[in-house]
């Protein structure tokens, strides 16, 4: 059996280094030909990601062939796809990536294949829209070919230990295809369950982003009255919670490609159907996460109004602009947005990261600056202000 993993990005490539650690010989298909070559040579093109240099090191260019075109993968059996599906200014998914990936694996397809999507999408995304673009470039029907969905939920940086050991989930469009992918799935994924369909296992992916984002939602509320009333937030919640109570960390609120996608999927479900009402609580969630950063820009502002400077000159550092501390992504990161909007505010911005050079920070139109040459230094991570004078 031979497998091909379409999408090399940072959830495909520890996917594809750890079927080929399993025995398989892997091909992977990815649009970026610099990619596709520094792979094949035995170098990890995401070098921050944990253990992924030793797997591309060993299996690179040898079991794991890495290569621009689908008719490499012409002689696969099974085909994974986990490329990425965006959403656009009014957080309506944007399916181009999806459709083309399909689409060309559709025109390599073969009697008996299997296709099994990853990527996070909509609810029935997997059993209309995959199955029909399979469908129409193939010449097959389903039950030529099986087809399922098992939600990737890696955590970058700690992808491989996650494929390793974390729990996942793999469900077919029918029983014949949820059987078979899962007999293939089990030999190098440990920790696998056989879910009903493919639709139950697209909504535990996205549920499971609800609950982080909802639950964010409440703590950085939380992490305002607190405020407001003089409490300590953190002493708080140390001790609010036990076994039954678990108050997540505040934040400038949610980024990446996950957490303030995924419930979009479900919100604009809901109001095709006109179920206003049923996702009431998510829309809420999205709107206190996505307005932290005027929260903290109003800090920021009033702590500046202290320093014995003109307000314009007051030379003001953000501390960490990744959506994430250690993972080199902008992704939707709201401490990004924060460092615009103040400059949007004309205040005398800059910003530091140590996942950046200062090459890398001016490329993107920002000012890079040391922390200890700033009047005051906000902590993007930490959500602390320190001043410097």
């Amino acid at each position: 059996m031979k497998v091909a993993v379409i999408g090399l990005g940072k959830a495909g490539l520890p996917l594809a280094a750890v079927i080929a650690d399993s025995g398989f010989e892997v091909v992977g298909v990815d649009i970026d030909e610099r990619k596709c070559e520094m792979i094949n040579n035995g170098i990890n093109p995401i070098p921050e990601e944990a253990g992924l240099d030793e797997l591309i090191k060993k299996h690179g260019g040898k079991n794991l062939i890495a290569t621009p075109s689908y008719e490499d993968a012409t002689d696969c059996n099974v085909f994974v796809v986990i490329v990425p599906l965006l959403i656009d200014e009014d957080h309506n998914p944007d399916f181009r990536i999806l459709e083309d990936a399909f689409r060309n694996v559709g025109k390599v397809l073969k009697k008996r294949d299997l296709v099994v999507l990853e990527t996070t999408v909509p609810p029935m995304a997997t059993e209309t829209l995959a199955k029909r673009w399979l469908e129409e470039e193939s010449g097959l029907k389903l039950g030529d070919f099986y087809l399922a969905y098992s939600p990737e939920r890696i955590m970058t940086g700690y992808s491989i230990s996650r494929l390793k050991k974390f729990p996942k989930v793999i469900g077919g469009v029918n029983e014949e295809s949820g059987t078979r992918a899962f007999e293939i799935y089990r030999k190098f994924i440990p920790n696998l369950h056989l879910v009903s369909s493919a639709r139950v296992a697209e909504f535990i992916k996205l549920i499971e982003g609800c609950y982080r984002d909802v639950n964010i939602a409440l703590a950085n509320e939380l992490f305002k009255i607190a405020n407001e009333l003089g409490v300590d937030f953190y002493e708080a919640r140390e001790y609010a919670n036990h076994e039954y109570c678990h108050i997540h960390l505040p934040s400038t609120g949610v980024g990446g490609h996950c957490i303030p996608v995924y419930p979009w999927f479900l919100i604009k479900e809901m109001e095709k159907r006109e179920k206003f009402n049923y996702v009431r609580l998510l829309r809420v969630a999205r709107e206190i996460n996505d307005g932290m950063v005027n929260y903290w820009a109003e800090k920021i502002v009033l702590e500046c109004m202290k320093i014995d400077k003109p307000l314009n000159d007051v030379k003001i550092c953000i501390k960490g602009i990744t959506f994430r501390k250690g993972v080199k992504e902008l992704y939707h990161s709201r401490n990004l947005a924060l460092a615009k909007l103040l400059m949007e505010k004309r205040l005398n911005v800059f910003v530091y990261d140590e996942m950046f050079n200062k090459e890398e920070i001016e490329k993107l139109g920002l000012k890079w600056i040391e922390p200890n040459e700033a009047d005051l230094v906000f902590d993007a991570f930490e959500l602390k202000i320190a001043w410097n004078v």
